[in-house]
């Protein structure tokens, strides 16, 4: 007790002065565990340091054992080593790209190779950063007393550990390790550059003004190639499975290093089970990619960052931190849809409000996104003649997915089918512009469906399927609608009717693709389940009608292929309309099947009928009308009316590569007419010049094994023979 009555506990201090003095006390307070960074330690200090226990050596918990595809930035920062230096060197990338094994690698060669005194700091945390840099003041000089100043903030700590960095005896390197935020450089107080030494960061933030400063140089880390990747697996588990099977693994993973490393670990480590690699990637199918992370059993360090299912939320983690919440939203999001590009406009109706998400606000849609760019989460990409999209690694997807509260999942479904639905293109139009963006929008629909089925999903799968086989692109629609039919089947039953139209878009696209009795056989049993559950009437049944007649007249049933059109034909009349579109679409395959029949003036009837109708009731442009003048060309050519086929012939070209390019099959079977016609009319080195760019064109749009090339092949062959004659 003082005099003036004042009391004092535990470890208070009570101070007494009389005149003008200044009593000035520091106070370090440490938790249980924690000890002075600096000096020697108090009896009631524990023992064990705070700081790092070396900054000589990589403390990476897992140093990798090959470094695969990184030789050319490898060269790149070695060629520094030899030079002036001070230089500092940022290579960023997403988590788990081997930044650190990287900086690992070249550590390793800076010290044993190039004699530099090697310096490892870990800068994910604020204070393992501080602690590191003053260790490197004491290895290089710095006293107990100006460390403890420096430590216990007297001193402008940064200011301590550049003095003794910018007098060291030798060159050195700094490694300043997992930097994924920079503020905690503090407006780079921390970054600075010295002519005594090299600088080396790795982070997942790209985009920070530090990095942009004098004397930085970005380095951009990405995934490694496909063959690299393959190899990483065998160079770990190499009695595992060969280089092919490898290069499956690694391709489900998306060639990541961190999964690679996980994978082949796992595979390699075994002990009650032994997993090929093909096994592992029949397990990576069913369960997805969460059982990598089983490979990292036994792996000190920092777990999360040894994780691929918990090395994103350290990103995430800093985001919120920083007041971006959204961020997280967004990547759920976008987890939604598959690994590939998404463009950057089906997104924008969630920053006009046009589409809602829970608390995600419109304004921060941009700085949620830019937030994801940012921390290395998602990357731009330029795809489809310079279309802006956003993409996020399918492992980093994979692993939002899995975390996504199931009561939240409802709603991000239903924005994610929105935002798609938005996106696809006016229906009615196939120009390249056209299957290029659905082209971009089809492996989403398809992951959608996979990420959450249901009835909503799989008519939005089939709607996107049967606009990609409308568009044109026919191995799109094949790779899309078995897929698609088979999950709408499992869920909805054989006889649903948005099953059916999943198997009568494969159906039409395995006869583009020139599966004929394939595509027979689906026709007939889609036919045949829609009477059943639909009525003979019904516009879907009447649809399958017009769909079975196409193998079939490939196929040579001519007689039979007219009896359905005919039977459509009436009952789209009766059912929908004389003039709808579907209807004069009928008519268009009429017209077509009449000439291989052997009845001309029943077909100049009916194309003259057909042509007059079009050109009356459908706007300008509509393809309905350019497929009625096609259809009479056909017709023409096959009744050796060449004068009277050419300039409907050349209308058709003209119009075909106006509205679908030049490389849509309709537009190429245009061109195929022309050059039939030309050589009718004994043009025939014109004719052969058309018909080799109708052989190229077909095998680029429909593949070197579709019939219509092969028969293209033998015609040019004879016509060549025709030519020199």
């Amino acid at each position: 007790m003082s005099e003036l009555g004042a009391r004092a506990s535990g470890q208070g201090r009570i101070f007494q002065t009389t005149g003008d003095q200044h009593i000035e006390e520091h106070h370090h307070h440490y938790d249980a565990g924690a000890a002075p960074l600096f000096g020697a330690a108090s009896p009631s200090w524990p023992v064990s340091p705070a700081g790092p226990d070396s900054v000589r050596v990589p403390l990476v918990g897992r140093p990798p054992g090959i470094l695969r595809d990184r030789e050319e930035l490898l060269g790149v920062l070695t060629a520094v080593l030899t030079g002036t230096g001070g230089d500092a060197h940022v290579v960023h990338g997403m988590g788990g790209c081997g930044k650190t094994a990287l900086a690992y690698w070249f550590f390793t060669e800076a010290v044993r190779a190039h004699g530099r005194t090697g310096f490892w700091v870990n800068a994910s945390e604020r204070m393992s950063l501080r602690a590191g840099m003053l260790a490197v003041a004491g290895d290089q000089g710095a006293t107990a007393g100006e460390l403890s100043a420096a430590a216990a903030g007297q001193r402008a700590a940064s200011d301590v550990v550049w003095h003794y960095l910018g007098q060291a005896a030798d060159p050195w390197l700094l490694v300043l390790d997992n930097a994924d935020d920079p503020g905690i450089l503090e407006d780079g107080a921390w970054l600075r550059t010295s002519p005594r030494g090299m600088i080396l960061v790795t982070t997942r933030h790209a985009g920070s003004p530090l990095w942009r400063g004098p004397g930085v140089t970005r380095h951009a880390l990405d995934v490694l190639p496909l063959d690299h990747a393959a190899q990483v697996l065998c160079d770990l588990a190499p009695d595992a499975g060969d280089l092919e099977s490898a290069r499956r693994v690694a391709e489900r993973l998306g060639r990541l290093p961190l999964a690679l490393t996980l994978a082949g670990s796992h595979l390699a480590h075994q002990l009650l089970e032994s997993w090929s690699m093909d096994e592992y990637d029949r397990k990576l199918a069913e369960e997805s990619t969460a059982i990598v992370d089983r490979g990292a059993t036994g792996h000190g360090g920092s777990q999360s960052r040894h994780l691929v299912g918990r090395t994103w939320q350290l990103s995430l983690n800093t985001l919120a931190g920083q007041g971006l919440p959204e961020a997280t939203t967004l990547l759920r999001l976008l987890s939604c849809w598959a690994a590939d590009p998404v463009p950057l406009d089906a997104l924008a109706p969630l920053a006009q409000g046009a589409t809602a998400l829970g608390e995600l606000e419109p304004a921060r849609v941009e700085p949620a996104l830019r937030a994801l760019l940012d921390h290395s989460l998602a990357e731009l990409v330029l795809v489809s003649d310079g279309v802006r999209c956003v993409r996020a690694h399918g492992v980093l997807l994979d692993s939002v997915a899995a975390g996504v509260p199931e009561e939240g999942r409802p709603a991000l479904v239903e924005t994610a089918a929105r935002l798609l639905e938005a996106a696809l293109p006016e229906s009615g139009t196939a120009s390249p512009e056209v299957r290029d963006r659905l082209g971009l929008l089809a492996p989403h629909a398809s992951a959608l469906l996979r990420t959450a089925p249901g009835e909503r999903t799989v008519t939005l799968a089939v709607r996107v399927a049967r606009r990609v086989f409308d568009s044109g692109d026919f191995a799109g629609a094949l790779g899309l609608a078995p897929e698609v039919a088979d999950r709408g089947e499992a869920l909805l039953g054989v006889r649903h009717p948005v099953a059916l139209e999943a198997r009568e878009v494969e159906a039409r696209a395995l006869f583009r693709m020139g599966h004929y009795p394939e595509s027979e056989e689906l026709h007939r049993r889609v036919l045949a389940r829609r009477e059943l559950v639909l009525g003979p009437d019904h516009p879907d049944t009447l649809r399958s009608c017009v769909g079975l007649h196409q193998p079939l007249d490939l196929q040579d049933n001519d007689e039979e292929a007219e009896r359905l059109l005919r039977r459509a034909l009436e009952g789209q009349r009766r059912v929908l309309g004389e003039h709808a579109p579907e209807t004069l679409f009928t008519w268009v395959y009429l017209a077509e099947v009449l000439p291989q029949l052997g009845k001309e003036s029943e077909f100049r009837a009916e194309a003259g009928a057909l042509t007059e109708t079009c050109e009356r009731v459908l706007p300008p442009d509509d393809l309905t009308t350019v497929g009625a003048y096609h259809s009479y060309g056909l017709g023409l050519v096959a009744f050796e009316r060449y004068e009277e086929a050419e300039p409907i012939a050349h209308r058709v070209l003209a119009d075909r590569t106006r509205l679908q390019g030049a490389g849509h099959p309709v537009a190429v079977s245009a061109l195929s007419l022309n050059a039939v016609v030309a050589r009718g009319l004994g043009r025939h080195r014109e004719a052969l010049t058309m018909l080799r760019r109708v052989a190229e064109l077909r095998e680029q749009a429909l593949g070197p094994d579709h019939p219509f090339v092969a028969y293209d092949r033998e015609q040019v062959t004879a016509w060549e023979a025709e030519a020199g004659a």
